[in-house]
C-alpha cells in the first residue's frame, strides 16, 4: 500500500494543474480516535482528503484552510482544518451513524450528510481578512459538492474524486483521491477529454485497493503528458495542548470557575478534533480563577 500523501503535478503542457493523494492512515487517525461508524468515516474521510489536497496548494507551512460540511443529515457537522505543513484534523458532530446502502450498494454518504446544507471554505493565508466562499450542498456526497464548490466560488472548472473503502471491523482499508483544475489557456476539448476520463475512471478506492498508486491513476486521465512537480506528506497532527486549553477556562471568568469549583471540584476538556482530555484539579482552578481578570 502506498504511503500517505499529496502528489502534485501538471498536464496537458500546463493546463491543468493536479493533486492526487493517498490517505489511509490519515482517515484511520480520524476514525480511531473518534470511533466513527462506517458512513461517517466516509464522509469524514473524504471532506479530509480535499481539504488535505486543497491545503497542498498552500504557499507557507503556516497558512490553513478551514472546510465546515453542514447538511440537514444525520451526522449534522463535519468540521476540517489543514494546513500547507500536511497536518490536518477534523471531526464529525455525530460520529454514530447507521443508514442501509444506497441504491448502488453503497455507503450513504449523501443520505448521511444531507443535501440541504451548505459546504464552506475559509482560507487564511496570513492576510488581513480570511478568504471565505460557501456554496449550496449539491448531492452531499462531497465530492459533487467540492466540484460544485470549484466552480461557483473559485470559478475555476475543476474535476473532483474521492473515496474512502471500509472494512467490517470499521478500521480503513484505503482511502484517497484526485483533483485537477484547469488553468487558463485550456481548450474547450481538453477540457472535454478531461470531464470524460473522470467520467470514465473507476471508483479512487477500487484502483488504490487493487494496487495502483496515486500517480497510476493521474496517467490513467493523462497518459505520460504529466510532469511531476512535488510530492508532500500527509499525517493527523492537532494544535491542542494545556496551555490553549487553560486559557479556555480563563476566558469563562471568576463566576463561571466559581460554580466548577462549587458544583464540581474539577475540569475535564476535551478536544473535539482529536478525542484528548485534558484535566484540571481544584488547585489548577483556584489559580486560573484568581488570575481571571473578570
Amino acid at each position: 500500500m502506498p504511503e500517505d500523501g499529496i502528489w502534485v503535478a501538471t498536464a496537458l503542457g500546463g493546463h491543468a494543474l493536479v493533486y492526487a493523494a493517498h490517505t489511509a492512515t490519515l482517515v484511520g487517525e480520524l476514525q480511531t480516535r473518534h470511533d466513527t461508524w462506517p458512513v461517517v468515516t466516509a464522509a469524514l474521510g473524504r471532506v479530509a482528503t480535499v481539504s488535505a489536497m486543497m491545503a497542498a496548494g498552500l504557499k507557507h507551512a503556516d497558512h490553513q484552510i478551514t472546510v465546515q460540511v453542514s447538511g440537514d443529515g444525520p451526522i449534522g457537522k463535519i468540521l476540517v482544518v489543514a494546513n500547507g505543513q500536511g497536518h490536518v484534523r477534523g471531526y464529525a458532530v455525530e460520529p454514530h451513524v447507521e443508514l442501509p446502502l444506497n441504491a448502488r450498494q453503497k455507503l450513504d454518504v449523501g443520505g448521511a450528510v444531507g443535501t440541504n446544507g451548505y459546504l464552506g471554505v475559509l482560507k487564511d493565508l496570513g492576510l488581513k481578512e480570511p478568504y471565505q466562499g460557501s456554496v449550496p450542498l449539491v448531492s452531499g456526497e462531497i465530492g459533487e459538492d467540492f466540484t460544485y464548490y470549484f466552480a461557483v466560488s473559485e470559478q475555476q472548472p475543476t474535476a473532483v474524486a474521492v473515496g474512502v473503502l471500509v472494512n467490517r471491523d470499521y478500521s480503513v482499508w484505503t482511502a484517497g483521491g484526485v483533483i485537477i483544475q484547469m488553468l487558463p489557456g485550456a481548450s474547450e476539448e481538453e477540457v472535454v477529454h478531461v470531464e470524460k476520463a473522470i467520467a470514465e475512471l473507476p471508483n479512487v478506492t477500487t484502483l488504490l485497493r487493487d494496487g495502483e498508486t496515486p500517480q497510476d491513476i493521474v496517467r490513467r486521465v493523462f497518459g505520460d503528458d504529466v510532469h511531476w512537480l512535488d510530492h508532500k506528506t500527509v499525517r493527523f497532527q492537532c494544535s491542542c495542548n494545556r496551555d490553549r486549553l487553560e486559557r479556555v477556562l480563563l476566558s469563562l471568568g471568576r463566576e463561571e470557575l466559581d460554580s466548577i469549583l462549587e458544583e464540581q471540584g474539577e475540569a475535564e476538556l476535551v478536544c473535539h478534533f482529536c478525542g484528548d482530555k485534558y484535566h484540571f484539579d481544584a488547585q489548577e482552578i483556584v489559580a486560573l480563577r484568581d488570575a481571571a481578570t473578570h
